[in-house]
């Protein structure tokens, strides 16, 4: 046997936990009839929980090294089972799996399953408005357990890179600690980095204060769960089919968003945030948002803040507000101003735990798939409508996180060089440099010292 076969369990056996231990005879032939295309979107997303914990962004690299990886859903008269080949040795104890990753491995399997029933075999979700893109997002976190009637208005949605360096680690951390002393919950992408570490602040801010129900809760979306696995603090987890419910699960679930530096995700995230922020029915809309770094990176938000000028002038200001340092001032801030959001909900009798009287563009809410004919039509110029502009800079950015990251992306670049991106000649100069500040910073990859730029610019 060797070394890699080692790292490896030949055969294991387990039975669910959490949402599907209790199934009907009919639903567990669903689950174990699914096609080949669910059950490897199935495999994939199962490799990347039971992989939980490790330090790798590349999922063509965890794919290859898994390659014999198998798993099977098996129908019995007491239940439903896995059966896995040669898992990660990591992902077990003395011969039993850990106890989170067997809750998030049933978690992949009700929400992949669940989803592709019903967009496909029973067609239940209407993916071709809006109102009907919302609903889906609803059903699908209800049908996880993370949508929950008489909540406190206490969730705060940290965004942030998967690739930082340790003071930012720390400061995240920090931040999360002092939301926790304060009873806050988070919701993150689920990942490393910015996306851990305040999930863990937050851990040891509940237990100094006794509390024992904190939420953890995780959303992802398939191909970013294959090269970012879960972290081992989350303890609720949600596969949305696509990036855009994905960011929509977020921002109606939130009550607060804190953003920390990151690379082309963070900066996807920001603009699909502020799309929405400014949109005009959204006008009174309380949801704080707060750009947050440490001192050592104060640098990173003065950057961004003068692209978000540079393109859409001083007025952007208005819908976020950037703090250095000092948490514990954070978390108060932001206290204060979830007071509001409670007052506003009540006063327009919207649910506490899903924000449905927020609108948003339909620009953002439809799936986009970069590639390289798809990222060249892209039409980043000032005469656009705001909203029209952000709408094609987030899939600029979410373009630039495929290439970054996503098996498939990575692959089109191989294959094809850059995608190209063009627009007028300044705008596409102040993205340049935020670009080249995230290159710089090593905010685009892990592993900075092999990142190749997966993108070219051109103005006119």
């Amino acid at each position: 046997m060797n070394a890699e076969q080692r790292l490896k369990v030949p055969f294991a056996s387990i039975r669910p936990g959490g949402s599907l231990d209790l199934l009907s005879q009919r639903e567990m032939a669903v689950l174990a009839g699914s096609d080949a295309h669910v059950h490897k979107l199935f495999r994939q997303c199962a490799l990347a929980v039971l992989n939980t914990g490790e330090d790798s962004d590349d999922a063509s690299e965890i794919l290859a090294r898994y390659s014999d990886f198998k798993i099977q859903v098996t129908p019995e008269p007491r239940g439903l089972k896995l059966d896995m080949y040669n898992a990660p040795a990591h992902a077990f104890v003395d011969g039993n799996m850990i106890e989170g990753i067997r809750y998030h491995l049933f978690a992949a399997l009700r929400d992949v399953v669940y989803i592709h029933y019903k967009m496909v075999d029973e067609q239940r979700f209407d993916l071709d408005h809006g109102a009907g893109i919302t609903d889906a997002v609803f059903r699908i976190l209800r049908n996880a357990g993370v949508v929950r009637s008489n909540v406190t208005p206490q969730l705060i949605v940290c965004w942030g890179g998967h690739s930082i360096p340790r003071d930012e680690y720390d400061y995240t951390k920090e931040v999360g600690y002092q939301l926790g002393l304060r009873g806050f919950d988070i919701a993150t992408g689920c990942g490393p980095g910015a996306m851990k570490g305040p999930m863990k602040g937050a851990a040891i801010g509940h237990a100094k204060q006794f509390r024992r129900d904190g939420r953890f809760v995780g959303l992802t979306e398939p191909d970013i769960i294959a090269s970012e696995s879960p972290n081992p603090i989350v303890n609720e987890l949600v596969i949305l089919p696509d990036i855009e419910k994905r960011l929509e699960a977020f921002v109606r679930l939130a009550h607060g968003i804190v953003v920390f530096p990151g690379g082309a995700g963070t900066a996807e995230e920001i603009m699909y945030l502020l799309g929405i922020k400014m949109h005009p029915d959204n006008a009174q809309m309380e949801l704080p948002t707060i750009l947050a770094a440490p001192h050592s990176q104060a640098e990173y938000f003065r950057r961004m803040d003068e692209f978000l000028v540079a393109v859409f002038g001083g007025e952007v200001r208005q819908y976020y507000e950037i703090c250095i340092g000092d948490p514990a001032r954070l978390a108060r801030k932001l206290r204060k101003r979830i007071k509001r959001v409670r007052s506003q909900r009540k006063a327009s009798q919207e649910s506490f735990s899903f924000n449905w009287g927020m609108t948003i563009p339909e620009d953002l809410q439809h799936p986009f798939i970069p590639t390289h004919e798809s990222m060249g039509e892209l039409e980043l110029r000032r005469d656009r409508p705001p909203h029209l502009l952000l709408a094609d800079l987030r899939r600029a950015f979410s373009g630039i996180v495929a290439g970054n990251v996503k098996d498939f992306g990575i692959r089109a670049i191989n294959e094809h060089g850059p995608y190209p991106l063009s627009g007028d000649a300044d705008l596409v100069a102040s993205l340049g440099r935020l670009l080249d500040g995230f290159v710089a910073q090593g905010r685009m990859k892990l592993d900075a010292s092999t990142y190749r730029p997966c993108f070219e610019l051109t103005g006119s």
